[in-house]
This record gives C-alpha cells, sequence and structure tokens, in this order.
C-alpha cells in the first residue's frame, strides 16, 4: 500500500459538490459487460465480468465509497479492477480517482495531453460562468478546476489506439471538452463510451440536469475550451455509426434514436452546441 500512497496528492479531497439528478444512485446494464452508474449527476462505466473489469472515469468528489459499494454489488465483496481508464480530468470524473488508487492499488492511463492535470502540474482554466446557457453553466465558478496528481500511477494509453487491458476496445482522440479528452470504441457491436465529446442531457441547464431529460447535445458548456475541435470529435464520433453511447452526463441511448440525433448535431452544431457568448467562443475572448 505504501507504494500506491506515495507520490499522490488528491485535490479532490472535501470537494463535495450538492448536486444530483433522478437518476442518481442507479445502475443500469447496457450489455452483458458494460454497466453504467450514475454518481451525482456523472455517469462511469464498469467494463467486463467479475474475473476482469475496468472502471471507466471514477465520479465525483467524495465518492469513493459509493464507487467501491457499486462495484461490490456488481462484482461481488473485495472485487477490483485490472485498471481505470480517464476519458478525462475534469473534477467530475476523476473525483475519486486518488482514494479508489490507494484501495484497490491499480494503474490509471489516460491521454498523453491529458497527463499535466493528472499530474499536478497544470490546473484547468476556470469554469466559463459567463458563457450563454443555464443555472448549472452560471454556478459553475464554484466547480473545482484544480490538477490531481497521480504522481506515477497514471500511464499514457499506446500510441496505437488500444486500451490495456481493455482488448476489443479502441481509444479516439476526442479533444475540444479538454486537450486530451478521449472516448471509447468497441468495433464488435458498435458500443461507444463517450465521455464527455458528447452528451445526452442539456448539461448547463439545472432543470434538464435534474429530471435527466434526453437529447444529444454537445459538450458541457462551461467547461469546453476549443469548440472548433469539440466539433471535429462530434463528427468523428458520429462516423463511427455507434448502435449504443454512454455518455459523461445523461441518459445512455441507442438505435435510431442515437443515430438520429449525433447527425442533428452535426448538422446543427454552431446552432445547437456552440454559445452565443463565453470567454472561450470565437470573436468573444475578450469581451
Amino acid at each position: 500500500m505504501e507504494n500506491y500512497n506515495h507520490g499522490m496528492r488528491d485535490t479532490m479531497d472535501g470537494k463535495n459538490m450538492p448536486m444530483t439528478s433522478v437518476s442518481s444512485g442507479k445502475g443500469e446494464e447496457i450489455l452483458p459487460d458494460v454497466y453504467n452508474f450514475t454518481n451525482q449527476i456523472v455517469n462511469l462505466c464498469f467494463v467486463g465480468n467479475a474475473e476482469h473489469w475496468v472502471l471507466v472515469d471514477t465520479g465525483m468528489p467524495d465518492s469513493a465509497k459509493t464507487i467501491v459499494e457499486e462495484a461490490e454489488k456488481r462484482f461481488g465483496k473485495g472485487c477490483r479492477p485490472r485498471a481505470i481508464i480517464l476519458t478525462h480530468g475534469h473534477f467530475d470524473h476523476v473525483g475519486a480517482v486518488v482514494d479508489l488508487v490507494e484501495k484497490w492499488e491499480v494503474p490509471v492511463y489516460a491521454h498523453e495531453a491529458e497527463l499535466l492535470y493528472l499530474t499536478g502540474k497544470l490546473d484547468y482554466p476556470e469554469p466559463d460562468s459567463s458563457v450563454e446557457g443555464g443555472m448549472v453553466a452560471k454556478i459553475s465558478r464554484f466547480f473545482p478546476n484544480k490538477a490531481v496528481d497521480l504522481g506515477n500511477h497514471v500511464l499514457a494509453l499506446p500510441e496505437n489506439g488500444t486500451v490495456p487491458l481493455m482488448p476489443e476496445w479502441k481509444w479516439y482522440h476526442t479533444p475540444g471538452h479538454s486537450p486530451g479528452h478521449i472516448s471509447l470504441f468497441r468495433e464488435k457491436d458498435h458500443t461507444l463510451i463517450a465521455g464527455d465529446a458528447f452528451v445526452t442531457v442539456r448539461q448547463d441547464v439545472l432543470y434538464k440536469v435534474l429530471v435527466q431529460k434526453k437529447e444529444v447535445h454537445g459538450p458541457p458548456r462551461y467547461f469546453t475550451t476549443d469548440w472548433d475541435l469539440a466539433f471535429t470529435s462530434v463528427k468523428k464520433l458520429e462516423s463511427l455509426k455507434p448502435k449504443t453511447a454512454v455518455t459523461g452526463h445523461g441518459s445512455p441511448m441507442a438505435g435510431e434514436e442515437l443515430q438520429n440525433g449525433l447527425k442533428e448535431l452535426v448538422n446543427k452544431f454552431e446552432q445547437v452546441a456552440v454559445p452565443d457568448h463565453g470567454k472561450f467562443v470565437k470573436g468573444d475572448q475578450n469581451r
């Protein structure tokens, strides 16, 4: 255990955010080996079976106990994943990562461009509470933006697109929401774990977050720093023609609802995803 405590710094400790939705605490088997769990307002995935599973993303701050309990409900007492894969390092996706690494003694993998934010070297830009959007966008100035420090327990994903300990899956670089954001795709059944490259709820509108109103939408506005790259990433994921998708926020989606929603998002990205104003919107940076 000493080895796994060494060199880590948990900037998420004590940063619990009192945010919830009707889906909070609920788990859903999307496929026999893909299980979605909603931790307050964010989704994380258990991929695999009791003998071999991987955790994708680690939820909100101070949620490690909740995540461990859910994993043990699914896989049995004392279970632990082979690894943790992070789609990116924003607070609601790495909230419990240090606590879970200490408990489970497993490696973490992320895109090389995200490692600065996962080794304490660089903080994310502060959330843009001035961005066009609803109440969640307005209160986003209270969201943590400090980098966690996983030390040498986080490793860069292989450049060839393979995912360690997830042999059927490939990772795709889907930046825009963050520089090293990735999404995971399994070709054999066209299953997508999208992270926040796109979501299935309007994440900046409090009412829609609370009731989890289902709609394909662009990445959360208050943290997205490059809308051109975000658009490119959405087009990349739409071209994969996913049949099932779990996103970082909102309900899982499948079939025509998913494919038609993604196609419409691509066709109308400028109108429906890109905010009219905000410090990361082109032409608006100096306002």
